[in-house]
């Protein structure tokens, strides 16, 4: 908050062919749990999404532990737990801000 650090996260992004995007957004849906498919992938229930560009979102993770590592088709994944204190403590309209 401010210039203060209130936490920090291992997350995966999106692998080569499904980068994620990078730039500055502001969150606009959060959803305790949703459905995401795409060509080739059906996940149920994917915990504590916030989407904050199209079809990008924050989410917890089920199907992997291997965060620190890209993984995903462009979202941020994260541990659910912490994807579920993240989507506590952050609000719609909250600025993201993607960088490498």
């Amino acid at each position: 908050e401010g210039d203060t650090a209130i936490n920090t996260f291992w997350v995966s992004t999106g692998l080569p062919d499904t980068p994620t995007v990078t730039g500055q957004y502001r969150v606009y849906i959060k959803l305790v749990y949703t459905d995401m498919r795409g060509p080739g992938y059906y996940l149920p229930d994917v915990p504590y999404t916030m989407y904050f560009y199209q079809g990008y979102g924050i989410h917890g993770t089920y199907w992997h532990s291997n965060f620190g590592t890209p993984m995903s088709h462009g979202c941020v994944n994260m541990e659910t737990g912490a994807a579920g204190w993240l989507f506590d403590w952050a609000y719609v309209g909250i600025l993201v801000n993607i960088h490498y």
